[in-house]
């Protein structure tokens, strides 16, 4: 099977192994260029709550996150106390792990300080983008893990952010759009280059 193939719609796209209901996170999130604190908290979380599972597991609960986690907003997540937690762990529609969920509450506290500092999560995050970049050709060129990823973990685990290893991180990157790693000949490849050719770097 070819690593870039052309779907019924006619589109060229990466040949993941996913279902029809996950092409459009494929098509108009993987890759593209996010600047905003909530998102990228958001998706840091997600990628944590990720590891050990798979990324469509998350994707399909993705909605029960939002609700149970006041929809990823730092400030209110930063404010959870022990009986959320407890909530959090009755909650069957997420995944109930003790660690992850306290990483997660963790993880606003680290960010809602690095604001109050007056810095940025997208900042933090857009300062690791690698300077040279290269479209990769096959899925086997695509790293699990780079100098920046690992550079990025140790940033954010020194600020007190949790389930943030090297590979988690670089998965966020992706997602994120920090680093484009559609292949080449993905037409969403070449709508995120574009997005990201026009976007404003956070400082």
């Amino acid at each position: 099977m070819p690593d870039v193939s052309i779907g019924d719609d006619g589109v060229a796209r990466c040949t993941w192994d996913y279902p029809a209901e996950y092409r459009w996170y494929h098509d108009d999130e993987w890759g593209r260029p996010v600047v905003d604190d909530r998102r990228i908290y958001e998706k840091l979380c997600l990628e944590g709550f990720q590891s050990g599972l798979s990324w469509l597991t998350i994707l399909r609960k993705r909605e029960n996150f939002r609700r149970a986690f006041a929809g990823f907003d730092i400030a209110a997540v930063a404010a959870f106390g022990e009986r959320d937690v407890e909530r959090l762990l009755g909650d069957a529609g997420i995944v109930r792990n003790r660690g992850k969920v306290e990483a997660t509450i963790a993880n606003a506290r680290a960010a809602l300080e690095l604001r109050q500092s007056g810095g940025s999560l997208a900042a933090l995050i857009w300062k690791y983008e690698p300077v040279k970049t290269r479209t990769p050709k096959t899925l086997a060129e695509l790293p699990a893990s780079t100098p920046e990823s690992t550079a990025l973990s140790k940033d954010l685990r020194r600020r007190g952010f949790r389930f943030v290893g090297p590979t988690t991180v670089y998965a966020a990157m992706q997602a994120l759009g920090v680093v484009n790693d559609h292949l080449g000949g993905c037409a969403s490849g070449v709508l995120a280059d574009a997005e990201r050719a026009a976007l404003g770097r956070p400082r």
